[in-house]
């Protein structure tokens, strides 16, 4: 069997890479299969675990094309349904970013080469996933970061989940990329291979079990009503200037609704104006807000008049008046970090041009009745560790979106799937408020307990009970997943390998 293997592998390898990186979304919201993550991982190890350098280069790039292109598809609605980009250049630039994000796959491939030497079980258990991480956690942040598809978000529902808090998605990334190893090694280890791999997922099972009994943070202060207003604007409508007083209007009369509620958030931008501009209308609803004891948060673009940048922002209408500027900027989309004349070409194909301000680190969480909330905007809640600047501090997660960009997609449901991993992380109830959906509450153990249907108007309704104390993740971050994957490749290097010789039996 292992020989019938190795000769498929070896004629169709690079078919076999783009075919499973293809169904590797499969494992994400909103199908929910985590169980093909580890066993599509598992396929990509053991097409390269006995392959050539170039191999693996090749395979691990074309792994990458397949997953990006059939998990960031959505891209083109944002840019030609939305955006208005003729379709040529719309699929010009989805195709330069699943390259792009293909290109640490190769990297991947291309590390493994110079690193696996020697028996299947040191690359299998330890180098592929340890460099997986590290190349993955590399995609989280270098020029600005793309996290979508970690392997660790689609384990959000499955056995892997306790990890989550411990070590945050990269060590949930590291610890599945393990048992893929180990389920690659079952298939094409020899009997001692065999053993290690049986060894290898009993222990994982045992330390995720033990994992999920501590509770990492524990109630404070007394429980708050919460309501998550969504207008359900569509893209293409909602910056119509006929829109606007619909808006206003629409946004005004949902909040009306919500009189029990402490809290009330709207999703960002959701008056399509800034915020200079509509003075009176803000004044009027905190004035509205004094009366009835409440707290309005709501997203809007702001003015500095000093230095003439926009921002994209979050204010609190009440008795605790603060402002939260998005520091984590969508590149090409809030910033275009090009010279003069590009941006006058992409002033003629219909592009957005002029930068958004990002806002300054240090700054202070938003205020709700006493208790600090941790904000972020759009897609920043996809960054963990910015959210945890605000850790343990913050009582509750607050986070304002758009998704109305990707139009009916598999986006929006992705992107819940991450806020509800910060939950999880941190421990603390997520608040997600956006303008066409999905609108949500979610527990800290990451489960979704409200939602609103998407492109409707809904105000989604929930009590939540702040919470104290700090889980592993928060106190030390990465860090400890960083150097568990150093150590993995540091005991699989060839003098270290030596020292670790087991011979069961």
């Amino acid at each position: 069997m292992g020989l019938l293997l190795h000769r498929l592998l070896a004629a169709r390898g690079r078919l076999i890479a783009f075919a499973a990186g293809l169904a590797l979304p499969l494992g994400f919201s909103p199908y929910g299969l985590w169980w093909l993550i580890p066993l599509l991982l598992a396929v990509l190890f053991l097409l390269v675990q006995s392959a050539t350098m170039r191999q693996r280069v090749l395979r691990g790039f074309c792994f990458g094309v397949g997953a990006f292109a059939a998990g960031t598809y959505w891209l083109y609605f944002s840019i030609h349904d939305v955006g208005g980009v003729a379709p040529p250049i719309a699929i010009l630039l989805v195709g330069l970013l699943t390259l792009i994000m293909a290109v640490y796959l190769g990297l991947w491939g291309f590390l493994t080469g110079l690193l696996a030497r020697g028996e299947p079980a040191w690359q299998l258990l330890a180098v592929l996933p340890a460099t997986w991480t590290l190349i993955e956690w590399l995609r989280s942040w270098f020029l600005s970061g793309f996290p979508w598809l970690s392997l660790g978000y689609g384990e959000i529902d499955g056995p892997l989940a306790p990890w989550a808090p411990v070590a945050g998605v990269h060590g949930v990334t590291l610890v599945l990329a393990v048992v893929a190893g180990a389920l690659a090694l079952l298939v094409v280890g020899r009997r001692n291979d065999r053993i290690r791999a049986a060894v290898v997922l009993l222990a994982a099972a045992l330390l995720t079990a033990l994992l999920g009994m501590p509770q990492w943070t524990a109630p404070t202060g007394k429980p708050m009503t919460v309501a998550l207003v969504q207008g359900g604007i569509e893209q293409d409508r909602k910056w119509l200037p006929e829109e606007l007083e619909k808006s206003k209007t629409l946004f005004r009369d949902l909040t009306l609704e919500a009189t029990h509620a402490d809290l009330i958030i709207w999703p960002e931008a959701a008056i399509p104006a800034l915020a200079h501009e509509e003075a009176d209308y803000l004044n009027g609803l905190k004035e509205l807000m004094k009366a009835r004891h409440q707290e309005l948060i709501l997203g809007i673009l702001t003015y500095d008049f000093g230095t003439g940048e926009f921002r994209n922002s979050l204010i609190t209408l009440g008795d605790n008046a603060r402002v939260y500027n998005k520091r984590h900027l969508v590149p090409f989309g809030e910033y275009f970090p090009v010279p003069q004349f590009l941006r006058n070409v992409l002033r003629l194909m219909n592009l957005p041009y002029t930068d958004i301000t990002p806002g300054l680190e240090g700054q202070r969480p938003l205020m709700a009745h006493g208790i600090a909330l941790a904000p972020s905007i759009c897609y920043e809640d996809v960054f963990g560790e910015e959210l945890r600047d605000f850790l343990p501090k913050a009582g509750l997660l607050i986070n304002v979106s758009n998704d109305g960009w990707f139009g009916h997609s598999i986006a929006p449901h992705q992107h819940l799937e991450m806020a509800r991993f910060r939950a999880l992380e941190a421990g603390r109830y997520m608040l997600r408020s956006t303008n066409t959906g999905i609108t949500a509450v979610v527990d800290p153990a990451g489960k979704v307990i409200a939602r609103g249907p998407q492109f409707e108007p809904v105000v989604v309704s929930a009590t939540v009970q702040p919470r104290e104390g700090a889980t592993p993740w928060v106190r030390f971050g990465n860090w400890p997943v960083l150097l568990a994957s150093a150590l993995l490749l540091l005991l699989a290097s060839a003098p270290v390998r030596h020292l670790w010789r087991w011979r069961p039996g």
